[in-house]
């Protein structure tokens, strides 16, 4: 390897550990909740022989084949923290910014590939402080499933049309698809959809020459659609064999008169997504409007492959822009977005495809400077300056100081009680549990209307009450939905009268001299 290649492998190394760190940074901006500290529970529990989750009631997705085994890595490496959430992350943005990155490139020119790949890294390498950390480097959510997708288009657009090519691709989404059912919408679909199209378009051209020449002359296609149907055939399966206990999809649709609402709520999510929200300080808002740019780009590059779709050369385009509309179209109309721009991560896998649907599109026109009628001397410094304005934006963003987790100032206290292992609501439970190191355990309950265990990411054995004793109940009466939980009058009398009672901030800890597991319905 000449000293060239060497340097410029040593640099895009420095240029990735740089990211991660910075990533990383941002993660701790936001503080880990029960989430993320239920699924460091499952992925110790993986660790330690339990890998099908026998007894635990997971959410409405498993992400057994994708985070989790990639939690119960990072677990072995680094110890059951909360800051191993934060680690976890930040690695999965970087890979979602290293194979976007790499979709980008393509099979072109090295001149037009080093544009694609500066116009699309720049879209995603920036993330916007607060919903956009909580939706992209915190969130155990639908960005990690971007990460096997993205991978699955690197395999159709870099591989030569060979039969092992639809192979690879049905077992990249049948691996998905046991992780993550919206992989469906924005993987298998867009898939079948694009190979169809594509197929019936040199049938249409091409309708003097027979069926089956038409047909053999776009095998690749056909087959790639059949990997992708077979995937979704054989992933509801291979997920049988999970041991666990997996909440239907909660997808509903919202009265018609909600959607604009919706809408507006959805549009909020993009902008964070792009960093392009304008919320938080000055400063915060000034980096939210230079990022519009890239929000711009985005929507340009959509019109363009939408105007021309029946006819677009480039099929990894078409299969990002169906996934995107459809994600999008599939998320407005429906109960999810009736919440907070929080909820953008059920549609986080759109900046990434966006930004990979820029650099695609858009790369060879803003070289053309010519054709935009704009000065080479000109667009070059209008795009230097918007670059530097995003790496700036990274750098402030991961200057801020890190939070801890929510619910530390309960962890002490109770500690310093002496009080080990008690019940309360769900944001109050595992991250008090995993946050304390084990110092004090705290049981996730709901009340409908008496106390029962709460099944959402949660162990059944947790509620036995002849292997575990919980003598404490903890309240919480500070707003928000991460933190209220105040239970019924009834159901708090059903328990009877506690030996003693503290008030520290927003919580409120009633102690027992019973086990409170006991009182719970047994499962």
């Amino acid at each position: 390897m000449s000293a060239r290649r060497l340097l410029a492998a040593a640099a895009v190394a420095l240029a990735v550990t740089l990211l991660f760190l910075a990533y990383l940074r941002m993660s701790r901006t936001y503080p880990e909740n029960s989430d993320e500290s239920n699924d460091l529970l499952m992925a110790w529990d993986m660790l330690h022989g339990n890998v099908l989750l026998h007894g635990w009631y997971l959410s409405d997705v498993s992400f057994i084949t994708t985070e989790l085994p990639q939690y119960a890595l990072l677990v072995w490496l680094f110890g059951l923290h909360t800051d191993t959430a934060h680690l976890a992350a930040a690695m999965t943005y970087t890979l979602v910014v290293i194979f976007s990155v790499l979709l980008a490139r393509g099979r072109v020119s090295r001149r037009e590939g080093r544009a694609r790949m500066l116009l699309t890294a720049g879209l995603v390498f920036a993330p916007q402080l607060g919903v956009g950390v909580f939706v992209l480097l915190l969130s155990l959510g639908h960005i990690g499933t971007a990460v096997p997708l993205l991978l699955t288009w690197l395999v159709i657009d870099r591989c030569p049309p060979r039969w092992y090519v639809p192979v690879l691709v049905g077992l990249l989404l049948t691996w998905v698809l046991i992780a993550d059912p919206l992989a469906l919408l924005v993987g298998v679909v867009p898939l079948v959809a694009v190979c169809a199209l594509r197929v019936a378009r040199e049938l249409a051209r091409r309708q003097d020459a027979p069926v089956q020449a038409v047909l053999r002359a776009r095998w690749h296609e056909l087959s790639l659609a059949v990997a992708a149907i077979a995937a979704q055939g054989l992933a509801p399966l291979a997920g049988r064999l999970i041991q666990a206990y997996l909440h239907p999809l909660p997808y509903h649709l919202a009265a018609v008169h909600t959607w604009p609402k919706h809408a507006w709520v959805t549009a909020k999510g993009l902008l964070a997504l792009f960093g392009a929200e304008p919320v938080g300080s000055p400063v915060a808002i000034a980096f939210a409007l230079l990022h519009l740019a890239g929000v711009a780009l985005v929507a340009w590059a959509v019109l363009r492959v939408a105007r021309r779709f029946l006819s677009w050369p480039d099929m990894i385009s078409q299969i990002l822009l169906v996934a995107m509309v459809l994600n999008v179209a599939a998320y407005v109309p429906s109960t999810l977005a009736n919440a907070t721009d929080l909820n953008a991560r059920e549609f986080a896998v759109v900046l990434p495809f966006g930004a990979v649907l820029v650099g695609r599109t858009l790369a060879m026109s803003l070289l053309d400077s010519k054709r935009l009628r704009v000065r080479p001397a000109l667009l070059a410094g209008a795009v230097g300056v918007l670059l530097a304005g995003y790496g700036a934006s990274l750098g402030w963003a991961a200057a801020q100081p890190s939070v801890p987790a929510t619910n530390t100032r309960l962890a002490a206290f109770l500690s310093a009680h002496h009080l080990t292992s008690g019940i309360g609501g769900y944001w109050d439970s595992s991250v008090v549990t995993v946050g304390s190191d084990g110092a004090v355990t705290i049981r996730a309950v709901q009340h409908v209307p008496r106390l029962e265990p709460y099944l959402w990411e949660t162990k059944s054995s947790w509620y036995d009450p002849g292997a575990h004793w919980a003598n404490f109940l903890v309240t919480n009466k500070k707003p928000g939905f991460f933190h209220h939980w105040q239970p019924s009058p009834a159901a708090l009398a059903a328990l009877g009268r506690p030996v003693r009672t503290y008030h520290t901030g927003p919580y409120t800890v009633y102690v027992f001299d019973k086990n409170l597991l006991a009182e719970l319905p047994h499962q």
